[in-house]
C-alpha cells in the first residue's frame, strides 16, 4: 500500500545529496541502495548529458546547486569507500595473522622443537633486509601544521598535508570537475576529515565561476589545505608519502574530456597510478581520467579507479569493456535535474 508520505516523495523524487541528513551514514552498498532510482535509469552520451546539464539551469536549476550535490554526493562516497579499505585492510590483516599462528615454527627460534631448516643449529639468523619504501619519505617541515585561515594557496614544492596519514588528497582540474572535488573537500572536513585540496592547472585560480567560489571558500576551512600544482614537477614533490594518504580522489577532467592529456593533469594522473600501486583506493569523479564517456575510450595514461561516481545517469562508456575495465565499482547519484530537461 502506498501511503500519502511515499506518494509526496514519489512526485519530489530522490532526496538530493545536500538535503539528505544520513548521507554520511550510509556505507557504499547503502549508497546504491539510496541513489537507486538513478542507477538504473537509461544510460546517455557525454553530448547528451553536457545538453541536459544546460537545459537544466535554462529551466532555473543554477550550476551552483548543481555542483552543491555532486560535490556532497563525492563526499560521502569518499567516506564510505575510506571505510571500506580500512574494513578490507583490518580483515586482510586479522587473517594474516591467523595464518602466522596456525603455521609451525620452523626457523629453530628459541622455544622451538623443530630443527633449524639450514642446518646451522645453534647459531641466530640474520634478520632479513628491509624492502625500500614505495616512495621516499619527505623530509620534515616545519608548515606541516595547519595555517592560518589568511594564508593563501601553497605552492609546491613544501611538505603538504597530504603527508599526514589519514589525509585525503583531492585532485581537481579548473573546471566544473575539480569544483565538484573542491565542494567535497569542504563537505568531508565539516565531518572531521583532513584534506588537501590540489589545483592542478597552470592557471592560479579554477577557470570556471562556480569552481572559483568553492576554491575560494575553502580558504576559510582550517582542515582543508590549498594546494597549487601548476607542473610535474610540482605533482612529483606532492606524490612523496603518497602511500600515507586515506585515499585519492580524481576530480580531474568529466564530461568534456577530449584529446591527448596535457601536463599537469598528465603528471596528476600518474600521481592517481602510483597512489594505488601503493594500496591507496581511488575514487574516480563522473568518469576516470580520461576515459570517454560515450565511446569508452582511454587516454594514456589512464586512472584507474576502484569506485567511479557519476552524476544523473549512467553514462555508455562506463559500461563498455575498457570503461568498465578502469571504473571499478560505479555508483550514479543524483544532483537535481529535472525530468524536463531529459526530454529532446
Amino acid at each position: 500500500m502506498t501511503t500519502p508520505d511515499r506518494a509526496a516523495r514519489a512526485r519530489r523524487g530522490p532526496r538530493l545529496p545536500a538535503d539528505d541528513p544520513t548521507l554520511f551514514e550510509l556505507d557504499l552498498a547503502g549508497l546504491a541502495a539510496r541513489w537507486a532510482e538513478a542507477m538504473d535509469r537509461a544510460p546517455i552520451t557525454a553530448a547528451e548529458m553536457t545538453g541536459t546539464d544546460a537545459k537544466a539551469q535554462r529551466l532555473g536549476v543554477s550550476g551552483s546547486r548543481l555542483m552543491e550535490h555532486a560535490g556532497t554526493a563525492v563526499a560521502a562516497t569518499a567516506r564510505a569507500l575510506i571505510a571500506a579499505a580500512a574494513a578490507s585492510g583490518a580483515g586482510a590483516a586479522s587473517r594474516a595473522g591467523a595464518a602466522a599462528a596456525d603455521r609451525p615454527d620452523v626457523t629453530g627460534s628459541p622455544g622451538s622443537d623443530a630443527p633449524p631448516v639450514d642446518g646451522s643449529e645453534g647459531q641466530t639468523p640474520a634478520p632479513p633486509e628491509p624492502e625500500p619504501p614505495v616512495f621516499a619519505p619527505p623530509e620534515p617541515h616545519p608548515h606541516l601544521a595547519e595555517p592560518p585561515v589568511s594564508e593563501p594557496p601553497m605552492t609546491v614544492p613544501h611538505v603538504p598535508s597530504s603527508h599526514v596519514p589519514g589525509t585525503v588528497l583531492i585532485l581537481c582540474g579548473p573546471g566544473n570537475n575539480g569544483g565538484d572535488g573542491l565542494v567535497a573537500a569542504r563537505r568531508l572536513a565539516a565531518h572531521g576529515i583532513r584534506v588537501a585540496a590540489v589545483l592542478v592547472s597552470t592557471r592560479a585560480r579554477p577557470g570556471t565561476p562556480d569552481a572559483a567560489r568553492n576554491w575560494d571558500r575553502l580558504g576559510a576551512v582550517g582542515s582543508v589545505e590549498r594546494i597549487h600544482a601548476a607542473s610535474p614537477r610540482d605533482l612529483a614533490t606532492l606524490g612523496q608519502g603518497i602511500e600515507r594518504a586515506a585515499l585519492v580522489v580524481d576530480a580531474l577532467l568529466g564530461t568534456g574530456v577530449q584529446g591527448a592529456l596535457r601536463e599537469p593533469v598528465r603528471a596528476a594522473v600518474e600521481l592517481c597510478l602510483r597512489a594505488r600501486a601503493a594500496g591507496v583506493p581511488v575514487l574516480a569523479v563522473d568518469t576516470p581520467t580520461a576515459c570517454d564517456l560515450t565511446s569508452g575510450e582511454l587516454s594514456e595514461p589512464v586512472v584507474r579507479a576502484d569506485v567511479t561516481l557519476t552524476f544523473h545517469r549512467p553514462k555508455k562508456g562506463l559500461l563498455t569493456r575498457r570503461g568498465r575495465l578502469v571504473a571499478g565499482r560505479v555508483l550514479v547519484a543524483p544532483i537535481g535535474i529535472p525530468a524536463e530537461a531529459d526530454r529532446a
